[in-house]
């Protein structure tokens, strides 16, 4: 434990306070967005009981975040990051208010259920179009935060926040449910996101990289040009975009909680959060052994590795087997979020960073709710199991594709001083 604490302390990437609180905003969102929307999913299941459900919530969320994505990036990009942030914030807590209505007895009661269920799908749908602005924000965001050199350093840091928040979220979550409902889960969520409000305020406007008004159209046009001409982005985007799209077990977490394992709301927190903590603990073994070398093939093993476990997943029966799937996974997954982060940050000229944010957000991010889609609809109609062992196989499909079909992956380095340019 000594060496981790001296490590802590000694990382040149924390000595500046902008950073720190960068991470604290991003802990807090990603923490409360993570808990919003385990009490939704779960709340919305036990109302109708029925999976496909669970797939509309993730279909509701990626319309807008695709649509609005084409747009965001460069509106980002034309805009002070801090600025569109808090404006992004203050949406979310205008969304988290709208929540905590729904989830009361009284409005159920005077509105009935079906509303309450379709009211949450237009909820999450206005979260998807929050979302499309949040992603490229504070990714351009963090590239003005730190220094150049310690990139692969921010991006493990940054994504620790972000499954941080993804294992507190949830397991908050499911205690909360148990312990006192759904409107007072929904409260911590609201205040977790004032959290992330108060530690933006406290980071200083950033420079404007644009190249002035430059007509929206052509804006987008460069954003995507750069992200298909530049073969490294473009492998990795794709690669985990194909794998989280099969790989969206997560979905079903609630069929499995309550029908499957039959664990309960604190079971289903803990299901809910172990990818993240299999994240988290990545993240400390990589703080001391980096990414640098063999990049390429590190990514394409560790999406091998996403979907042994989830196929494993799939097929138990026992909830530590599961959880420890589910952990292992994340574990996995945290390799190739690291590499794709920092092969962005590093490829990225400042000028476009809200665009290809933009552009990585209707990739990666969008797929984790056609993945949910794609869960759900499968779970449907031949069962949950095989569809979450069909994503498993399917996700194993896209590496060997990858692997034969994108040879710049084997090539791949991560020192901003040796950087490819194919």
């Amino acid at each position: 434990m000594r060496p981790y604490i001296s490590f802590l302390v000694k990382n040149k990437t924390l000595n500046y306070p902008i950073f720190r609180n960068y991470l604290v905003m991003r802990l807090a969102i990603i923490m409360a967005l993570n808990m919003q929307i385990t009490i939704i999913s779960y709340f919305v299941y036990r109302i109708t009981k029925d999976q496909l459900s669970l797939g509309i919530i993730g279909l509701a969320e990626v319309i807008p975040a695709i649509i609005f994505s084409l747009f965001s990036g460069h509106f980002v990009d034309q805009r002070e990051k801090k600025t569109t942030l808090l404006q992004v914030v203050i949406a979310y807590l205008a969304l988290s208010a709208f929540f905590i209505m729904l989830a009361t007895n009284s409005f159920q009661t005077m509105a009935g259920k079906d509303v309450t269920v379709w009211l949450i799908y237009a909820g999450v749908f206005v979260s998807g179009i929050i979302r499309a602005f949040l992603s490229p924000a504070t990714f351009a965001l963090l590239g003005l935060t730190i220094p150049k050199k310690h990139y692969a350093n921010a991006s493990i840091w940054s994504s620790s926040a972000w499954h941080m928040g993804a294992v507190v979220g949830p397991l908050l979550g499911g205690f909360i449910i148990a312990l006192s409902g759904f409107s007072t889960s929904l409260i911590i969520v609201f205040l977790l996101i004032l959290i992330s409000f108060i530690a933006l305020l406290r980071i200083p406007k950033q420079a404007i990289h644009s190249n002035g008004k430059e007509p929206i159209m052509k804006s987008l046009g460069e954003g995507l040009r750069f992200v298909f001409s530049t073969q490294a982005v473009l492998a990795a985007l794709s690669l985990d975009m194909f794998a989280v799209l099969f790989g969206g077990a997560t979905a079903l977490l609630p069929v499995y909680a309550d029908d499957i394992l039959k664990v309960g709301e604190i079971g289903f927190g803990w299901l809910r959060a172990a990818p993240a903590i299999g994240a988290i603990i990545m993240s400390a073994f990589l703080a001391f052994i980096p990414l640098k070398t063999k990049a390429g093939p590190k990514l394409l093993w560790s999406i091998a590795g996403f979907g042994i476990t989830t196929i494993i997943f799939g097929i138990s029966t026992n909830f530590w087997v599961a959880f420890l799937a589910l952990l292992l996974g994340g574990a996995f997954d945290q390799i190739s979020v690291i590499i794709r982060g920092t092969i962005l940050q590093l490829y990225t000229p400042d000028n476009m960073r809200g665009r290809v944010a933009a552009v990585n957000t209707m990739f990666i991010s969008s797929s984790n709710e056609l993945g949910a889609m794609e869960s759900g609809l499968t779970a449907k109609w031949f069962g949950t199991v095989p569809a979450v062992v069909f994503g498993g196989i399917m996700t194993m499909v896209v590496v060997g594709v990858t692997y034969f079909s994108a040879p710049v992956l084997k090539k791949l380095k991560l020192d901003p001083n040796e950087k490819d340019k194919t």
